[in-house]
């Protein structure tokens, strides 16, 4: 109510355009993606509030083992601006987005399974992303409103680690939109789990159905013994005690594997490369659980866009 009145607006040049309450219509594009995506049957998000946990790792083969089934259209789009690695995974490094009379045409890796991330949209890998929120809402938007995304089963997002701008503009720009839920990817050490309980606080205050948990990095599996070793060790009972602690249901526990990270360096699929490997055992049960595969309505919180220092930034009400 105070915004562009306070005294810190002072000197602002978009004082008095917040003062008249202009700002807090919401935004259009809100109901453009909406219409967008309505014909994509499946929406997940993959979340975490720590780095490092494996998120994109499990995005991506996430979408290679549900792709797996040829009947099935599956695409994966990558929100982490700062650091997307998607491409380099998927084994599409290089490739370049093209622009068409529908819209940004997404790189595929198979017919039918297609990627979008801005990647795509740079020079070199090597070339920094450098910029504030605003920016970033910006490109999350052109993704989710002008890719020619077409039909689709499953909508799979790759997101960053924290519970910052990304994710309030992929939760905003979704709202009018059925989202089945997040899965959050955690490893079994407490440093993981206590920024994990954060994503999940986040999730439950924008109403954000929460599919399920992974543990990721469960114990490494010797590919020749078969015994089990725990390389992070779960201090505080690991993921299977948050879960139970906060009635979440634990999707499955993926075993540390040196060839996970070298199919993700080669940009090939670990699940084809190692079909029978414990890993790739649990990633099929994962998509085969009836959390994943449930359709669920939802109705996600109501989320505004307020004007700052002359720049759109995301707020949840």
């Amino acid at each position: 109510p105070q915004a562009g009145k306070s005294a810190s607006c002072q000197g602002c040049p978009n004082q008095k355009l917040c003062a008249s309450g202009a700002t807090k219509a919401p935004d259009p594009a809100i109901a453009e993606i909406g219409e967008k995506l309505s014909t994509v049957k499946h929406k997940i998000l993959v979340l975490s509030g720590k780095g490092g946990v494996g998120k994109s790792t499990f995005s991506a083969h996430l979408a290679h083992a549900l792709a797996s089934d040829n009947t099935k259209e599956i695409a994966l789009l990558d929100v982490d601006i700062c650091g997307p690695s998607i491409p380099r995974i998927m084994g599409l490094e290089g490739e370049q987005v093209h622009q068409s009379g529908s819209g940004w045409s997404p790189v595929y890796v198979d017919d039918n399974l297609a990627v979008m991330s801005i990647g795509f949209l740079l020079s070199s890998p090597d070339d920094a992303v450098i910029w504030r929120g605003p920016k970033k809402n910006g490109m999350i938007k052109q993704f989710l409103r002008d890719v020619d995304w077409g039909d689709l089963d499953y909508l799979i997002v790759d997101t960053p680690p924290g519970t910052s701008d990304e994710h309030l503009s992929i939760v905003q720009y979704l709202s009018s939109t059925q989202v089945d839920g997040a899965i959050i990817i955690t490893t079994p050490q407490e440093v993981s789990l206590q920024d994990v309980r954060k994503e999940i606080r986040f999730c439950q205050k924008v109403k954000l159905p929460i599919i399920g948990v992974v543990e990721n990095m469960s114990g490494f599996v010797c590919p020749k013994c078969k015994n089990t070793s725990q390389i992070f060790p779960p201090t505080t009972g690991g993921a299977e005690k948050m879960c139970a602690d906060l009635k979440l249901p634990l999707l499955g526990k993926v075993p540390l594997d040196p060839r996970i990270a070298r199919s993700c360096d080669e940009g090939k699929s670990f699940l084809s490369e190692v079909p029978d490997s414990p890993a790739a055992e649990v990633y099929q049960k994962i998509v085969k659980s009836e959390f994943v595969f449930r359709k669920r309505p939802t109705q996600m919180s109501i989320v505004q866009s307020v004007t700052r220092k002359g720049q759109n930034k995301s707020c949840v009400t």
